[in-house]
């Protein structure tokens, strides 16, 4: 007798596999809808390109490329120097600006929707070089933007939620972009064995990378660095790495804007800046743990796991300035917490027994809740902060206001007698300031002309030397946000600003 298997076996299979394929594809919606709603948001964020930091900075390095693209001279001094923030991503912002007429800021925003692009689309290209599965490129990129820690850290170069909010339209933001990708196309190369031309672009790839955002450079060498060590590759392909590194450093040599190279003894003016880098570590980055234990297994199951690579040579270089007293190379900090972000949405994905995957996932995602809460008060960028709840309106920071409203007297060019805030935004519509608003290493007089304003604002200071200032100088203006000028008899009051300012003509 002939014993056939019951028909409802195959159906009971087939009903167990979509029940286990069910809580996956959920995951896969979520993660792809939740990724993309935190891209909406950065997106409306653009619209209002809130101003905080350095955004007065690369707008006056767009008006100086502006109107003289060849010979920009300082970007916020009247002086024939050169600056580090003439790279070919600002060059081509501002012969755009020149070609079209659009106003820097304008430009600015369009910068904001190319730096945007080139990140997601980096991420995804480099996830997918790391791990096949559906979700992965979805929740690296909430991780990037959300597992950092309790404490928002709004830094040009370092992705959050509320940092990417804020300096979307750096070139930071388009650097970091183009190392993903600078990742993704080296993997590509190191595994199907590509020839010299390859080799040759990625090169020139990665001097556009230093020039452009120096800091941003450093994290993708490190990155570049990790892969090529994880990859071990044959004799065959360190001839056409050479060949590469060595286009890449003519390049930069040959960049004729400013000297690259110089910039190795620019660290000591910048650490003082940067010694914040090293404080409140568990606030800032806490929910990075996540990742680091994440690493731990990952290096576990292979020794030359790129990541964990990428991880331990970051780690190198920001403990050795700390312990160097060199804080700026701080700035290395994302060549840790990327790494570490990619391989905690790596692991959560990763296969494995059903009940230990849906832990690391739920760990994932709590982690990402934890994240998004604290850095809740992007939203007041996008919606009225009348409508947002008191616990996260209390986590907006305020941009600052512009200076739009000396521009109907001021000039392009003209010279300005500014005080540091306003010094860092009223070149963003072309006039200059006595004093940098930013530190400039390749200013030689940077220290003079940060003590003659001091002594221009001090109360006491005699009218004569006031006006042995302007001469020297060549003041037009000067912006009192203190109220002491009021009593010069040589200035003439011309119009008030926003929070009790004043804009004098100088005689």
């Amino acid at each position: 007798m002939i014993v056939r298997s019951s028909p409802s076996a195959a159906p009971g299979k087939t009903g167990t596999r979509r029940a286990v394929a069910r809580p996956a594809t959920l995951g896969l919606v979520m993660a792809r809808v939740a990724a993309g709603l935190v891209v909406v948001l950065t997106a409306l964020v653009i619209v209002r390109l809130p101003w905080v930091g350095d955004l007065g900075m690369h707008a006056a390095t767009l008006q100086r490329l502006r109107h003289s693209p060849l010979d920009p001279g300082n970007p916020l001094v009247d002086a024939d120097t050169p600056s580090p923030y003439y790279s070919p991503w600002t060059l081509l912002l501002g012969t755009a600006a020149r070609a079209t007429g659009l106003s820097v800021f304008v430009v600015l925003r369009l910068a904001a929707v190319v730096g945007l692009a080139l990140l997601v689309t980096g991420v995804v290209r480099y996830v997918r070089t790391l791990g096949a599965h559906r979700a992965a490129p979805a929740l690296a990129l909430l991780s990037l933007l959300l597992l950092w820690g309790t404490t928002p850290f709004p830094w040009s170069g370092f992705p959050g939620l509320t940092s990417l909010a804020l300096t979307v339209a750096y070139p930071s933001t388009f650097t970091l972009g183009l190392a993903f990708h600078f990742w993704a196309w080296l993997t590509g190369a190191l595994r199907d064995g590509a020839g010299w031309g390859r080799w040759l672009g990625l090169g020139a790839l990665w001097a556009v990378i230093l020039l452009c955002h120096q800091f941003s450079g450093v994290v993708a060498t490190l990155g570049a660095c990790a892969t090529v060590l994880a990859a071990r590759p044959g004799r065959a392909v360190w001839p056409r790495a050479a060949a590469g590194l060595l286009l890449g450093a003519v390049v930069l040599w040959a960049w004729p804007y400013y000297d690259f190279f110089a910039l190795s003894g620019a660290g000591d003016g910048l650490d003082p800046v940067h010694r914040v880098l090293y404080g409140d570590l568990a606030a800032r980055f806490g929910l990075v743990a996540l990742g680091v234990a994440a690493l731990v297994a990952r290096w576990w199951r292979d020794r030359w796991d790129p990541l964990a690579l990428f991880f331990l040579l970051g780690a190198l270089v920001v403990a050795a300035g700390w312990l160097s007293g060199h804080f700026s190379w701080g700035r290395a900090l994302p060549a840790v917490t990327v790494p570490a972000q990619l391989a905690a949405a790596l692991e959560a994905v990763r296969a494995g027994r059903r009940g230990v995957r849906a832990g690391r996932a739920a760990l994932l995602a709590g982690a990402l809740a934890v994240g998004a809460w604290a850095q809740a008060g992007t939203l007041g960028y996008v919606v009225p902060r009348g409508v947002l709840p008191q616990a996260v309106e209390d986590g907006y920071r305020p941009p600052w206001t512009g200076y739009r409203w000396i521009t109907p007297w001021v000039g392009y060019g003209d010279v300005v007698m500014a005080g540091t805030g306003p010094a860092r935004r009223i070149p963003a519509y072309g006039p200059y300031t006595v004093a940098p608003g930013y530190p400039d290493f390749f200013l030689p007089d940077e220290e003079r002309r940060t003590a003659v304003t001091e002594e221009y604002f001090a109360a006491g200071t005699p009218e004569r030397v006031r006006r042995d200032i302007e001469r020297e100088y060549g003041v037009r203006w000067a912006v009192d946000t203190t109220g002491v000028l009021a009593d010069d008899a040589g200035l003439r009051a011309v119009t008030r600003g926003p929070e009790g300012q004043v804009l004098y003509e100088v005689p």
